[in-house]
């Protein structure tokens, strides 16, 4: 079997769906059809289970997965390691960011690459929906998430820096008449929530209660920063946000009021301690030694 029939395969595997396969791989369906039927033919069985409606892996169909994967990424990260080596660059430190404010950071990501030329920073932002799935998983090295952290698998390293928080609204909303928003607010109107994160961490940045003790509920699930923007442009919930969206994300529907009632928020960095190496504590130290950032004056 050729490379590309391999990854006709696992993607018609992922997929089990022709079409879709055909459209990922940039080739016709009938391609896609042609190299599986090959395939079949050289083993001797059927790999999916087709009807007009479904398309499955048979049970051969998932071994044969099972067994060509770890070969197949295998490849592509040896691959990927040679073209690094041939680069000079003998490690990547992937960070993973929860905040939108990575510009804010450059000095940190600078001072990285210029102590160790012969490591690569990739850095992407990380969902807020099961936050920490990505350390876990090895998807990424390092998150910068805000704290608290208190996963017993995790370490919580130095702080990055430290922001206010604000109460973003509708353009038209009734509380967009006010200078200045506080969490008493929060009790009077519907906050967004978010599956798959821990409640202690969620509560790290919107409290579940008021000062006076009125519950803030939550309300319409969010998955992105896109979709809470939604839920408030259009009035469905209120929601406080880190004071740098105000840089990020300037929108002509959506008032930004600040909250001076809640402490400002910490936002640091955090890996997993069985994945602790030297890139990791190389960024530790960098950010140690270049001190906090204090946003919350600009």
């Amino acid at each position: 079997m050729e490379l590309r029939d391999v990854e006709i395969f696992l993607t018609l595997a992922e997929e089990l769906h022709f079409a879709r396969t055909a459209e990922r791989l940039g080739v016709t369906p009938a391609r896609i059809t042609k190299a599986i039927q090959m395939q079949e033919r050289q083993i001797g069985a059927p790999l999916f289970e087709r009807t007009s409606r479904r398309v499955q892996l048979t049970p051969l169909g998932r071994q044969l997965r099972d067994d060509l994967w770890p070969m197949y990424t295998g490849f592509h990260e040896g691959m990927r390691r040679a073209r690094l080596t041939a680069q000079g660059i003998t490690g990547v430190l992937r960070i993973g960011m929860i905040p939108h404010n990575g510009h804010d950071l450059r000095r940190y990501w600078d001072t990285f690459r210029g102590r160790h030329p012969q490591w690569k920073l990739q850095i992407r932002l990380a969902p807020f929906v099961d936050p920490f799935a990505g350390l876990r998983s090895g998807d990424i090295d390092v998150l910068v998430a805000w704290l608290p952290v208190e996963e017993p698998d995790l370490i919580a390293g130095p702080v990055l820096f430290t922001d206010l928080r604000l109460l973003g609204v509708a353009a038209d909303h009734d509380l967009a008449r006010y200078a200045t928003g506080s969490v008493e607010m929060l009790g009077d109107f519907l906050h967004h929530d978010a599956p798959a994160r821990p409640d202690y961490w969620a509560n790290g940045f919107v409290p579940s209660h008021t000062p006076v003790g009125n519950r803030i509920e939550r309300g319409p699930m969010a998955r992105s920063t896109e979709e809470i923007l939604s839920l408030v442009t259009t009035g469905e919930t209120i929601s406080l946000f880190v004071n740098h969206m105000t840089r990020y994300y300037t929108r002509p529907d959506i008032a930004y009021l600040p909250v001076r009632d809640i402490e400002p928020l910490r936002f640091a960095l955090m890996w997993s301690a069985e994945a602790e190496n030297d890139l990791i504590r190389a960024l530790a130290q960098t950010v140690r030694d270049l001190g906090p950032l204090d946003l919350t004056n600009l």
